[in-house]
């Protein structure tokens, strides 16, 4: 066999592994309510974490991270304010509708949507946490039907660099309200 022959089945072997890969993430369809529901496993090019830990994306695949907690943090000068297993602040969007996000392309590069990872739960939250399903039929997180994200310019836990960001984020609080703008 020709060394171009040899280089051509081995490129082919390669695509063939990594569209099964991609493939093997599929959960199928399913209608979704808007309840908390078992959701599919993580997205592509993140990682999931069994512990409900957040992830990151782990290539180009896009930017989202996944959980399946969101807990209840005092933050200081804001109260309480929703964060993710990890204890990143959690963000809702002024142009997203009740079980519809509107944040998608360039706005989910910088405004990350905290997909599910499991069946998401809360721990001190008051507001029914749900999962609804994207137009690119991934399954994100919301608290009282209100999709969440996380935040780029978060860089460690506990940061709210997103709050208030062009009068249209607002970290989100247990009861699934915006939070009031900040000074």
């Amino acid at each position: 066999m020709s060394r171009h022959r040899i280089a051509l089945v081995m490129a082919s072997g390669v695509a063939s592994a990594l569209l099964l890969t991609a493939c093997g993430s599929s959960s199928g369809s399913s209608t979704d309510t808007g309840a908390a529901a078992p959701a599919a496993s993580a997205p592509a090019g993140t990682t999931a974490p069994a512990d409900g830990a957040t992830s990151t994306p782990s290539s180009g695949a896009g930017h989202m991270v996944s959980t399946n907690m969101l807990m209840s943090k005092t933050m200081s000068g804001m109260g309480a304010v929703v964060t993710d297993a990890e204890g990143f602040t959690l963000y809702r969007y002024g142009k997203d509708q009740v079980n519809m996000s509107m944040c998608t392309g360039d706005c989910a590069q910088t405004w990350m949507p905290v997909m599910a990872d499991g069946t998401p739960q809360g721990m001190g939250v008051q507001a029914k946490v749900g999962v609804i399903t994207r137009d690119d039929g991934m399954k994100q997180i919301t608290l009282a039907g209100w999709p969440l994200y996380r935040y780029m310019g978060d860089t460690k836990a506990g940061e709210m660099n997103g709050q208030g960001k062009n009068g249209t984020w607002f970290a989100v609080t247990p009861a699934g309200e915006k939070t009031a703008a900040s000074g």
